[in-house]
């Protein structure tokens, strides 16, 4: 059983409020705030630390997911179709993390950071591309749906393409997730953005309703393997609920380069820290 002091606990808790706001307005989960704080700040076991962070974003999907569905943000159609993949990718990956080593998991976690925010940075401008033409499953599927954006006033509809690339990309999110903790939403966002084509605040919100359902199929594996410790959920739990509430409303407001913008710096930072880590276990972030 981890001992975590009360001091600890109350400082898990006030980060957790700033992971819940980042994952509800990024659609993420929180997941790439929590890891590096455990691991780095607080000294948590890797196995611990992906434990709860996968659990907690299981509530940051349900304090946000609701608000972003009846805003009309989330594309439900869209959502449900990848979590197929999604869904398999992330037991596979909750039982592959049970193989690697700590500062394995660390390196690929800043390195898959480093990709997100590349390609973030790379299509920061391709919010809604114009011209989409939906491919046959989409139309099929009627994957496409519309909008209103509060930052510009404005309703806009738009399409969805390359669905089954993107599905096959969503298995890998799954693994991701169930691997690393964090959710998914880090690669499934920037592919629905910039591969199917989505807005960004749609797949952001998309993201969100996505990563609770992903998440709860690997937070089974590391509950039955006793790497979910109540000490460390409880208030990281309570944390980003808070935090969510606030991020959706944020989200609402931002303009969408700007969403894109921060979320870039952010995972640049993150991954720097989290490499160093694993190459220098013995130094102090």
């Amino acid at each position: 059983m981890l001992v975590v002091s009360p001091f600890e606990v109350l400082s898990i808790f006030l980060m957790s409020i700033l992971a819940g706001l980042v994952g509800a307005v990024f659609g993420l989960g929180g997941g790439i705030l929590i890891i590096p704080f455990l691991t780095l700040v607080e000294g948590v076991p890797v196995p611990y630390a992906v434990g709860a962070s996968i659990v907690s974003v299981v509530a940051t999907s349900s304090a946000s997911a609701a608000t972003y569905v009846q805003d009309r943000l989330t594309n439900l159609r869209l959502g449900m179709f990848l979590e197929v993949g999604t869904v398999l990718g992330a037991i596979t990956g909750a039982f592959v993390a049970a193989f690697l080593a700590p500062r394995i998991l660390l390196v690929l976690f800043g390195i898959l950071l480093i990709y997100a925010s590349t390609i973030m940075i790379v299509g920061r401008r391709v919010d809604f591309p114009s011209g989409v033409v939906p491919d046959r499953i989409s139309r099929r599927l009627r994957l496409g749906g519309e909008y209103f954006d509060p930052a510009t006033g404005a309703t806009s509809r738009y399409e969805v393409t390359n669905t089954l690339r993107t599905l096959s990309i969503s298995g890998i999110s799954g693994i991701v997730s169930g691997l690393l903790g964090i959710g998914g939403g880090i690669i499934g966002v920037p592919t629905m953005n910039l591969l199917s084509k989505v807005p960004v605040k749609v797949a952001s919100a998309t993201s969100n309703f996505m990563i609770g359902v992903t998440a709860a199929a690997s937070a089974s594996v590391y509950f039955v393997r006793g790497d979910v410790q109540p000490l460390l959920v409880a208030p990281l739990m309570v944390g980003v609920v808070v935090g969510a509430a606030v991020g959706t409303r944020l989200l609402r407001r931002t303009p969408p380069l700007r969403v894109k913008l921060l979320f870039a710096i952010l995972l640049v930072t993150v991954s720097v820290a989290m490499i160093l880590k694993g190459f220098f276990p013995q130094i102090v972030l």
